[in-house]
């Protein structure tokens, strides 16, 4: 689905920034592929929606067939789909190790 032309906020609530990530997860169920998304969000609130989405895509139950992988930061793009969107692993990785300190 290509991005709106008017400026997405982010989903927390009482959050007035605009969103610039996209927190989604890779599903199919073998013949159609989407992005399944849990959150658009800001740079401040990118931390906690990350980390939401990972602990609501380990309830999910997938039928025979189905995937999901773990959802992901990707980089909001006006005027494009969602197949074109960049992964940003570098930022996932950091907030994640932020978030997990060894």
């Amino acid at each position: 689905m290509p991005m709106p032309p008017y400026q997405i906020p982010c989903c927390t609530t009482g959050c007035k920034h605009p969103a610039k990530y996209k927190i989604a997860a890779r599903w199919s169920d073998g013949v159609v592929h989407e992005l399944k998304t849990y959150a658009l969000c800001c740079d401040e609130c990118l931390p906690a929606w990350l980390l939401r989405g990972r602990d609501r895509q380990k309830t999910c139950r997938l039928t025979p067939g189905e995937t999901l992988e773990p959802p992901g930061v990707y980089q909001l793009q006006h005027g494009q789909r969602d197949q074109v969107l960049q992964r940003l692993t570098e930022l996932e990785e950091r907030v994640l190790n932020a978030a997990n300190p060894v």
